[in-house]
């Protein structure tokens, strides 16, 4: 089966789901750079006025995950390693970019960073993982989504 790459709508970074964060898709296939601005707002707060670290670490997830699976779909996370260099705040505009560093086979060695356009709050370096579609097709949710897919 052939189907582009995209995310699924109930997605926590780029879907629809109502506490997520909304990010835009990539602009076309192939791209090495991804850039968004977005907010986390008090639904993310772990303590007063700053953002969840673990949440930090999904919004940089999933930067580094939209632009890997749009450059070579589909992919996954296989490692991350996270530096807070900075308590990120809520309520504030915040730039995430992810650039590819490496890509070489199967791994794709993908940077990304959020701050808020003067300063980097955290940042990160992944390798994902192109794996096989069937990856995605041994759960009931994602037989469903292969068969939308279809027709």
């Amino acid at each position: 089966m052939q189907i582009p790459p995209h995310h699924d709508p109930a997605c926590w970074g780029c879907g629809d789901n109502p506490t997520g964060l909304h990010l835009p898709l990539p602009a076309a296939e192939g791209l090495t750079e991804y850039e968004a601005y977005f907010a986390f707002d008090e639904q993310h707060q772990g303590g007063p006025g700053i953002v969840h670290g673990g949440l930090v670490a999904g919004a940089l997830d999933e930067a580094v995950g939209l632009l890997a699976t749009w450059y070579a779909f589909p992919a996954v996370t296989a490692r991350i390693f996270v530096r807070y260099r900075h308590p990120v705040p809520i309520n504030t505009e915040l730039l995430i970019r992810a650039w590819l560093d490496e890509a070489r086979g199967r791994r794709l060695h993908v940077n990304a960073s959020i701050g808020d356009g003067a300063e980097i709050f955290a940042e990160c370096k992944a390798a994902l993982l192109r794996v096989p579609l069937d990856h995605f097709l041994r759960t009931p949710e994602g037989r469903a989504a292969a068969k939308r897919w279809a027709s």
